[in-house]
């Protein structure tokens, strides 16, 4: 057993490597610390993105009162691939990007549970180039971003009664962002550029309860709450002023460069609070609905500020559920599998040009069972739009696929014979 928990912990680190890679190309990750990533598995991700559901052999890492209910411990991670769309009303383009979605491990102590685990927070990346007619010519500006915070995070719940349980995870923020804008003019040689970094950190808290009871013989009340207090971030900022080059093979030559005083910045990280009901029959049906409320009019850029960006309170709606045909029909292997749907309505918290920019997403996907020790392969897809063409601004159609592991094993049984 010590062994295993070894092997988990150094695979979080080396995974913390490959979660600092862009998980977005997003034009509006440009805004805030990023586009804010899932909190949650695969599983969740099927069914619209609700947590409200928990079980004794999936991890649950939207709500820290799931654990309590894990009777095996389980090891989940997840992965995704995006396909991204970007219109204009004059043009469009495409892009995809593949990123390490979550790894995290859920151990089961009788009454109390636990899990530890890395997940992104938010991500950056992001293209984009202007063009303009000045008294000296053509203008061109390019702009790129990269980066986005990870969260290495700790639960511990507790079982107060069989129908109520809650929980608490601590989680350490982590990360850096950059941001670039390189402009060049037309006869002039040498162009400009400006990089923006910032390195974040912060710890931050959430609480959770889950409360199951039977209405009827068949029939199961899931109810759930969560609730994220608001949290303070330091942001130690650097910016440099060059003169560059463009080489024949389009890398960039410094000429001169120029570090440029600038202060660090404390910002707080907004509140949330999410409230889950659903309804079915356990380990054969379930629907439920979400609704989340985020205080993220408390967002303001790192080190500088935008005119025609506002940050306002953002809500987000969430419905979703799953079916099993005979989850203990071995006889039948599709029997035992798990389908999942579910559908989603975001507002981002963003305003750019008087535009909200929401974002709306369908999905669906199946939990193929693995073996006879309740481990499962999930493969998952979502089709969704964000942003809008209205104002001058860009449109993202995407198309996610993503794929998880959820591995299942007893670690804590006395054995007869060694």
């Amino acid at each position: 057993m010590l062994k295993r928990i070894i092997v988990t912990v150094l695979v979080l680190f080396i995974a913390s490597a490959a979660m600092a890679q862009e998980g977005t190309t997003s034009p509006y990750s440009f805004y805030g610390i990023g586009s804010l990533k899932f909190k949650g598995t695969a599983e969740n991700r099927m069914m619209g993105g609700i947590g409200v559901f928990s079980d004794s052999i999936h991890l649950n890492l939207q709500n820290p009162a799931g654990v309590a209910g894990l009777k095996l411990v389980n090891f989940t991670v997840g992965a995704s691939h995006k396909e991204n769309t970007l219109n204009t009303n004059s043009d469009s383009q495409n892009s995809s990007t593949t990123s390490l979605d979550y790894i995290a491990v859920g151990i089961p102590m009788g009454k109390f549970g636990a899990s530890f685990g890395l997940i992104p927070y938010t991500s950056v990346g992001y293209q984009l180039q202007t063009e303009a007619q000045t008294e000296t010519g053509q203008s061109l500006t390019r702009y790129t971003g990269k980066g986005g915070i990870n969260k290495a995070f700790l639960t511990v719940a507790y079982q107060v009664t069989p129908k109520l349980s809650l929980g608490v995870d601590a989680n350490y923020n982590f990360g850096n962002i950059e941001n670039k804008a390189i402009n060049a003019q037309e006869d002039v040689e040498f162009a400009s550029r400006e990089i923006n970094k910032s390195d974040l950190l912060g710890f931050s808290f959430n609480v959770g309860a889950i409360y199951k009871t039977m209405v009827t013989e068949n029939l199961e009340l899931s109810t759930s709450i969560t609730y994220t207090p608001e949290t303070d971030f330091t942001s130690e900022n650097t910016r440099s002023i060059s003169t560059i080059l463009f080489n024949s093979d389009g890398n960039e030559t410094q000429v001169d460069v120029r570090d440029v005083p600038v202060s660090d910045t404390d910002f707080t990280f907004p509140s949330q609070l999410t409230l889950g009901a659903g309804i079915g029959d356990p380990k054969k049906w379930f629907l439920g609905a979400e609704y989340t409320s985020q205080k993220t009019s408390n967002f303001t850029n790192r080190t500088f500020t935008l005119e025609n960006v506002e940050f306002e309170n953002a809500s987000k709606y969430r419905l979703g559920g799953f079916y099993i045909p005979n989850y203990n029909g071995y006889g039948s292997y599709w029997k035992r599998v798990v389908y999942r749907a579910g559908m989603r309505f975001e507002g981002t918290g963003i305003n750019v040009n008087g535009q909200d920019i929401n974002e709306f997403g369908i999905s669906f996907g199946v939990g193929l069972p693995v073996g006879r020790s309740f481990s499962n392969i999930n493969l998952g897809f979502e089709v969704g739009r964000r942003g809008t063409k209205d104002a001058g601004l860009i449109q993202e159609n995407f198309f996610n696929a993503f794929i998880s592991l959820s591995l299942n094993d007893r670690w804590f049984q006395k054995r007869l014979i060694d």
